[in-house]
């Protein structure tokens, strides 16, 4: 079984994308779970490019890592300087990574048209800085950059800059596709001529980029062609369209491809790690991404959910538990029976398949979807109506009206709002008011002040998100709203949902089936 190298590098090229932004505090947690993933090497910054890149060195130096090594990245030297002299080098040595990863040219017309020096000075540039900084470091890696351009144009030039790099004592040669046009037709045999023309025993790696959406191929390409480290981000994140996504390489190395790392020893904690990411640089999952997005195990036509309940290979490639994913079973206007039978099992509920429930089940439920209901999200929505249907349903309060005031009295000054509330409860009516930012706000205040002093539970149930979608039923301000709510409390999340052609009609409903939802699960565990 062949071992391959993961080498990641979110944490630098990965801060390159559009609205991806990490603070030291970030990079530091992030390499820590990293590290409990099993990386083998987390490119920590640029130091001698920031500041802040030079701060996270120094501090990652009080934090005992399991079996990351971290990796300072930065260029060859400056063609005016020498190597000995040149302050980013420098910037290398100071940062005291065990590890040390420079890039240099492979592509004439960069050094042409970029460095503006001749290609003899380019070679020299890339021994001379290894030479340097193999003095100052444990491991160090050359990163040919544009190299499968520069194939292209002049593969004997690009060879000699690789054999310059092994002169100046690099342990691997990483090959870039740094413009993410190379087409995986040409990646393996480039490969087999590189390693033809420099040595057999010379370890490889690949660094791909996405621009072309065949970076995660190229990278598998790579290593079955020979290279024995690949470089990648987690959840693909990068420049322009991103770097190659180690979410997907390491799950098709370690299960398709059956090769060794000790990051594919823990699969497991992929899903996890790589929703991690994604909450530190405070922004949405990807819910379609492969392996370890919330839709990659979501099955939704009633035959799928039916077959997948049978034999989850079906329409499953692989098991969803071997990456820390788990299987969803969706709910639609395309569901069957199968359909509301998983879901049924996944609450808790027992119904059987020849249970005339499920059938007013499935009718109600393409009866809302037609109206522009949607449950995908709002599962404790759906709950709440398989219960009603079950007769398991309870009614926790009766509306007996609501008011929303939203009052504009001077231009320069923002809108009041005020709702007002009325609800019998147990016989006993409660009328109140409040204020709130925002109309929606305020009608939450209202009914959460009238039903508190009846279910206390209330308080510490919090909304987390609320989102309004215009549906296209009708045209301009008279179409059909879908609400949908996020709320949480000290033990879960749950998602309801509204629709109407009024916006606050829309958001009562969402708000009333978070507030039943919360008192039901209150109940029950109460019952436990």
């Amino acid at each position: 079984m062949r071992k391959i190298e993961i080498y990641d590098t979110t944490l630098r090229d990965g801060t390159q994308a559009e609205n991806f932004n990490l603070s030291v505090e970030d990079k530091l947690r992030i390499a820590q779970r990293l590290d409990d993933l099993g990386i083998d090497y987390i490119e920590g910054g640029w130091p001698g490019s920031n500041p802040k890149d030079q701060h996270f060195f120094s501090e990652i130096r009080n934090y005992s890592l399991k079996h990351a090594r971290i990796a300072a990245f930065g260029s060859t030297h400056m063609a005016k300087h020498q190597a000995h002299e040149d302050p980013n080098l420098k910037a290398l040595v100071d940062s005291a990574a065990p590890v040390i990863t420079i890039f240099g040219k492979s592509w004439d017309v960069h050094v042409r048209d970029a460095l503006r020096i001749s290609l003899e000075r380019n070679l020299e540039l890339i021994q001379d800085s290894l030479l340097f900084l193999k003095q100052h470091c444990e491991t160090l890696f050359y990163d040919a950059e544009h190299f499968f351009d520069g194939y292209k144009a002049d593969s004997d030039y690009a060879i000699e800059t690789l054999k310059r790099a092994i002169a100046g004592g690099a342990r691997c040669l990483v090959l870039c596709d740094t413009n993410g046009g190379t087409m995986p037709g040409e990646i393996m045999g480039i490969i087999a001529e590189v390693q033809k023309a420099i040595g057999e025993d010379v370890p490889l790696g690949v660094h791909c980029h996405n621009d072309s959406e065949v970076a995660v191929a190229n990278s598998i390409l790579a290593v079955e062609a020979g290279a024995s480290q690949v470089q990648g981000t987690m959840n693909g994140f990068g420049e322009r369209c991103g770097n190659a996504n180690l979410c997907s390489i390491i799950p098709a190395l370690t299960l398709k491809l059956g090769m060794e790392s000790e990051a594919g020893r823990n699969l497991d904690r992929l899903t996890a790690t790589a929703r991690f990411v994604f909450e530190i640089a405070n922004l949405q999952p990807n819910k379609y991404q492969p392996y370890v997005g919330a839709s990659a195990f979501a099955h939704k036509g009633g035959i799928h959910v039916s077959a997948v309940q049978r034999n989850p290979e079906t329409y499953e490639h692989i098991r969803p538990e071997l990456v820390g994913n788990i299987q969803r079973i969706l709910v639609s206007d395309l569901s069957g029976k199968s359909n509301i039978i998983a879901k049924a099992r996944q609450f808790g509920l027992d119904l059987d398949t020849e249970d005339p429930v499920v059938l007013d089940i499935v009718s109600s439920l393409k009866e809302l979807e037609s109206q522009g209901f949607q449950f995908e999200g709002a599962e404790a929505s759906f709950e709440l109506l398989m219960r009603k249907a079950m007769g398991t349903g309870r009614k926790y309060f009766d509306l007996m009206g609501f008011r929303v005031i939203d009052q504009k009295t001077r231009e320069d000054e923002p809108p009041q709002a005020e709702a007002t509330v009325m609800v019998r409860v147990g016989g006993q009516v409660e009328h109140t008011a409040a204020v709130g930012n925002g109309p929606v706000n305020a009608l939450d205040n209202a009914i959460r002040k009238a039903l508190e002093k009846f279910y206390p539970q209330l308080k510490e149930m919090s909304l987390l998100d609320y989102k309004v979608r215009v549906l296209p039923v009708s045209p301009g301000t008279g179409a059909k709203v879908r609400v949908l709510i996020e709320s949480s409390d000290s033990h879960d999340k749950w998602g309801t949902v509204g629709v109407s052609t009024d916006i606050i009609e829309a958001s009562w409903q969402a708000l009333v089936d978070g507030i039943c939802y919360k008192l039901l699960k209150s109940e029950e565990k109460s019952a436990d």
